[in-house]
């Protein structure tokens, strides 16, 4: 009996994490259809960010986000936090912004779990119709 509870809690933990934002995602440029980077979704103090853990395309790995603003200001896109400051809202984040590196734009955003392993990340101005989508691909 014990052995089946532990399975149980342990098949749980699983399940729940697989349906979690935290993780690392594939980003998939909306535009051109193709995979960019890998970004990790973590929590820390009660909010949600994002940081460019990698960057697929060789050619672009020592990019530094020279259109940024303030501290992003000629820093490398590889280690960028790009999400920041999300909090839950229901099934999605919001509340915090997100950082375009190639713009140099910084967005409101919400993201939301669109199955166990796609994330749709929007960032947009003013109000939420006029913005951009993105759906990233979890990565196991």
């Amino acid at each position: 009996m014990k052995k089946t509870a532990l399975l149980l809690l342990f098949l749980g933990c699983i399940q729940m994490n697989a349906q979690s934002v935290l993780g690392k995602w594939k980003t998939i440029d909306d535009k051109t259809g193709k995979a960019k980077s890998i970004v990790e979704v973590y929590e820390s103090n009660g909010k949600v960010f994002g940081k460019v853990i990698e960057i697929l395309d060789a050619e672009k790995r020592d990019k530094k986000c020279d259109k940024c603003e303030g501290t992003d200001k000629n820093k490398p896109v590889l280690g960028m936090l790009i999400i920041k400051g999300l909090s839950k809202d229901g099934d999605e984040y919001n509340g915090g912004k997100i950082l375009d590196p190639e713009t140099g734009n910084l967005y409101k955003c919400f993201i939301k779990l669109d199955n166990k392993d796609k994330l749709l990340v929007r960032g947009y101005m003013g109000i939420s119709l006029i913005g951009r989508s993105q759906n990233w691909n979890r990565v196991r």
